[in-house]
């Protein structure tokens, strides 16, 4: 997880008086996760963050679930969800179960009119088209192609976008998204054999405070319920704030690979981890050295996990041919590996070009109704002479 950072004005000592220019007290909030125990921000509002001037009905956005339990793999061609205008609308879960869901999403709009605060899950947003910036009481954040974007659970922020053409990945997790613990040492500064490290970290910064008066609507998910609050006073009215609590960006483009004489196996290229599940990022690189090396990957069994793959960019060694924002699904159980002829085709080869992002979960994944809409029904002979 990023280290501690500040922006803006705060007091020398936490839970005192800070007071406004005009004498009144600014108010503290302490944003605090697993109750008081584990990471947290203290951030310093000019109007307290509980004036709710109505709560509207809920909003049902379950996902609708068409397989349960699924034993065959699976390929989704992810850019056939159609873009939408807005930010939540254009939000389509394919892949859900207790742990996380994954979500598509093609917005073509900023969001203008309303916040979001993820009250269910942290999240991670890749962005795999489109630029932009992401902006919350912490400040502004900005990301563009290959951004991991990392929200923590309960941060109001808009999503405002540079053009209409936007494609993004997103992991909804119901626990918190950390970096792998074998990458970070006892004072949790990431480790020297880490693939990327604390210059890689974007934090937010030009933290605006906005003192405004009227009706802010912050769409608040909780149990796969959108909650419609509506707040007398603009949520991003923060003047200062400290903490570790608060969302950063890291880059794929900045995941340095770590290669060897022989094919590296997957957990090399993991970037993040959280409860059950792990996340990884394929990049560019030179391939193995060894003068026998066999540069794809071997076949595999799951035994106890599925693996989505998610393509970026870029030529896959291990397979006839893919497209960009296809997804794979390789579910426990079942054996996978290279595409016929594909072997024999990458003797010899230097490097692989590749951008692929994968999610490998340890409770086996749901598959939703709109999923099934862009679904290729023959990926699973694919593997046939």
């Amino acid at each position: 997880m990023p280290h501690y950072h500040t922006l803006g004005q705060i007091p020398p000592k936490r839970h005192t008086q800070f007071r406004k220019p005009d004498g009144s007290l600014y108010s503290e909030q302490l944003v605090s996760t697993e109750g008081f125990s584990d990471a947290y921000s203290l951030t310093y509002h000019v109007y307290p963050p509980t004036m709710v001037l109505r709560v509207d009905q809920p909003i049902d956005v379950k996902p609708e679930i068409a397989v349960q339990n699924n034993m065959q793999h699976r390929s989704f061609q992810g850019f056939r969800v159609k873009p939408a205008d807005d930010y939540l609308k254009s939000r389509v879960t394919v892949m859900t179960n207790n742990d996380l869901s994954i979500i598509l999403a093609a917005p073509r709009k900023s969001m203008e009119d309303y916040f979001f605060k993820n009250s269910q899950a942290s999240e991670m947003i890749f962005v795999h088209e489109g630029s932009g910036t992401l902006k919350t009481m912490y400040g502004e954040l900005p990301f563009g192609y290959g951004d991991h974007l990392i929200v923590p659970r309960g941060i109001i922020y808009q999503m405002h976008f540079d053009t209409p053409d936007n494609r993004l990945f997103i992991v909804e997790s119901y626990s918190p998204i950390r970096f792998p613990k074998k990458y970070v040492n006892k004072l949790g500064q990431l480790e020297e054999h880490a693939p990327f490290c604390e210059r890689d970290i974007r934090k937010p910064s030009r933290l605006i405070t906005h003192d405004g008066k009227g009706d802010f609507p912050v769409m608040i998910k909780k149990d796969h319920q959108l909650f419609p609050y509506h707040y007398a006073r603009h949520p991003f009215d923060v003047v200062g704030w400290d903490g570790y609590h608060y969302p950063y960006a890291l880059s794929i483009h900045d995941f340095e690979p770590i290669t060897g004489r022989i094919h590296q196996p997957p957990p090399v290229h993991q970037t993040f981890e959280a409860h059950n599940y792990v996340m990884c990022a394929f990049v560019p690189r030179l391939y193995d050295y060894h003068p026998l090396s066999i540069p794809v990957p071997y076949n595999h069994s799951n035994v106890d996990s599925d693996e989505v793959l998610y393509y970026v960019d870029g030529d896959f060694m291990s397979r006839k041919h893919v497209d960009r924002g296809q997804i794979t699904l390789h579910p426990i159980g079942i054996p996978h590996g290279p595409h016929p002829g594909t072997v024999e085709k990458s003797l010899g080869a230097k490097e692989t070009r590749e951008l692929a992002v994968m999610v490998d979960t340890f409770r086996p994944l749901w598959l939703t109704r709109q999923a099934m809409e862009i679904e290729d029904p023959d990926y699973h002979k694919s593997w046939m002479e």
